[in-house]
């Protein structure tokens, strides 16, 4: 499956008089199988989302036609169905929800154009979509987004109050830091919290993913341009280490820089200087440089991969950030602070509660994909609850076996030998739980390895027949360790 990120064509209509109103800048939120996509939306004329690859908005998901819908962006804001063979659906933020209901009705549209807002979601067969308003847009007249996003860093574990305490004495020096842990626990958000800690705060923060580059395009964006370096430079282009002076570079990914890439970087590093692509004359930088991997480097440098020397010219100090299944405590908390964001982007007054039951599916998931999976649970959930609670209904179908009711510390129950709470005709321990956990990912990794073997070794096609993305897949590969398998011929 794929929701790729497009820049939609637009229509050209006639710029607006003075005076016009001019339709403030949303966002279209794409939620199909495990992924999530955000897609900026132009302020006027028209997108088409399907899944045919040429659509402004290409969801490759079965259950969308190859051309379902467009979406009118001249105010007001109106989605016209183009009579999909598995239906469109609204679920209106401003309909009334009837006594004792959580959502908001679905109303089906078939080959009809009806005027949306920002907080309504819309259905086109299993893939949801939600019309946010633009992150910028949603902070104007709040803090500055570094001080907002700090309000989402929750550190209630012993292992993550450690890891800051690391944080706070690291972000007063100049010394390169690497950043390890897996896939979406929160790399970025903590490189953030260095630089917004260090005497550089009031400099840039610009990162940039290595892994969403070509190798042409990466050496561009890193060191810059002169004008007619190659086709399309029309014309010269300050690169990331020149647009960062006085500032910090994130470079994310990292274990994904191709090798000719890892040798001039090496140089930027020692000299100080960079050199533009088509350049000839160097300029100097000053950066600090925080870096991230989900990859072994010292693996990757034993294979010959990554060099050594740069390794040890960015890893100055590593500092290696916790899955979320060991940071239990923090659940609840951050799910909380994700809800608050997705509320005020889709203008909704007040987030929705936990209900007790959503908190225990939550927690007693293993989250492989762990805080941006979390997050995009928690967004989704949001989309669908329209009440003042999140109910286990609004959860995608993984976690809802997960809510099952516990009980609570402290609640009346029988203590053996063993510690374990007997209550009612319900057993929980925590090594039950550890063997519930352990045994969720055998059985996650039998299907794995039995979707490969099925598909002869294609990560493609395994992860669709898994219903997940390639790129889930191969994180989940190097969470259980498994090889990545080469197609059989």
């Amino acid at each position: 499956m794929s929701l790729a990120p497009r820049h939609p064509r637009t229509s050209a209509p006639p710029a607006p008089s003075t005076g016009a109103a001019v339709a403030p800048p949303i966002t279209l939120a794409v939620f199909a199988g495990d992924e999530l996509v955000v897609h900026a939306l132009p302020r006027e004329g028209r997108v088409s989302i399907g899944r045919s690859s040429d659509n402004d908005i290409w969801i490759n998901h079965p259950s969308v036609s190859r051309r379902h819908a467009v979406l009118h962006l001249d105010p007001p804001l109106r989605l016209e169905d183009l009579g999909g063979a598995n239906g469109t659906y609204i679920r209106s933020a401003r309909a009334p929800v009837g006594p004792g209901e959580e959502t908001h009705p679905l109303q089906p549209i078939s080959r009809k154009t009806v005027e949306v807002a920002v907080g309504d979601s819309i259905t086109l067969g299993t893939a949801m979509l939600a019309i946010r308003r633009d992150p910028g847009e949603a902070a104007a007249g709040q803090p500055p987004p570094a001080r907002r996003a700090g309000a989402e860093i929750v550190v209630r574990a012993p292992v993550m109050q450690a890891l800051h305490q690391q944080v706070d004495l690291v972000s007063k020096s100049l010394i390169s830091v690497l950043l390890l842990g897996e896939t979406g626990v929160g790399k970025e958000v903590l490189a953030r919290a260095i630089h917004d800690s260090s005497p550089r705060a009031s400099r840039p923060f610009l990162a940039l993913n290595c892994a969403a580059l070509s190798e042409s395009l990466l050496e561009s964006e890193l060191f810059g341009h002169e004008k007619g370096a190659f086709t399309g430079a029309i014309e010269a282009r300050p690169g990331l280490f020149e647009s960062a002076a006085g500032g910090t570079v994130f470079l994310d990914e990292l274990g994904e820089l191709p090798q000719p890439t890892q040798v001039k970087l090496l140089r930027v590093i020692e000299a100080r200087q960079v050199l533009r692509v088509g350049g000839r004359a160097p300029r100097s930088i000053d950066v600090r440089f925080v870096s991230a991997t989900n990859r072994d480097l010292e693996a990757e440098m034993e294979r010959g991969a990554f060099r050594q020397d740069l390794f040890f010219r960015l890893n100055g100090v590593a500092l290696t950030i916790p899955p979320l299944r060991e940071r239990v405590a923090e659940i609840a908390p951050l799910a909380e602070a994700f809800a608050d964001s997705a509320c005020r982007l889709m203008d909704r007054p007040r987030p929705p509660l936990l209900s007790a039951a959503v908190r225990s599916a939550l927690e007693r998931y293993p989250w492989p994909g762990n805080v941006r999976e979390l997050r995009h649970v928690i967004e989704r959930a949001v989309v669908l609850c329209a009440g003042e609670t999140l109910l286990l209904e609004h959860l995608p179908d993984k976690l809802r076996d997960r809510g099952e009711r516990r009980p609570a510390p402290g609640a009346p129950g029988v203590t053996d030998r063993a510690g374990v709470v007997s209550a009612g005709a319900g057993v929980v321990s925590g090594a039950a739980r550890d063997r519930e956990r352990l045994d969720a990912e055998a059985r996650e990794r039998e299907r794995i390895i039995a979707a490969l073997e099925a598909c002869g070794g294609n990560q493609t096609h395994a992860a669709a027949q898994l219903g997940i993305s390639r790129r889930t897949l191969i994180n989940r590969l190097e969470a259980f360790r498994l090889p990545r398998p080469r197609k059989k011929s």
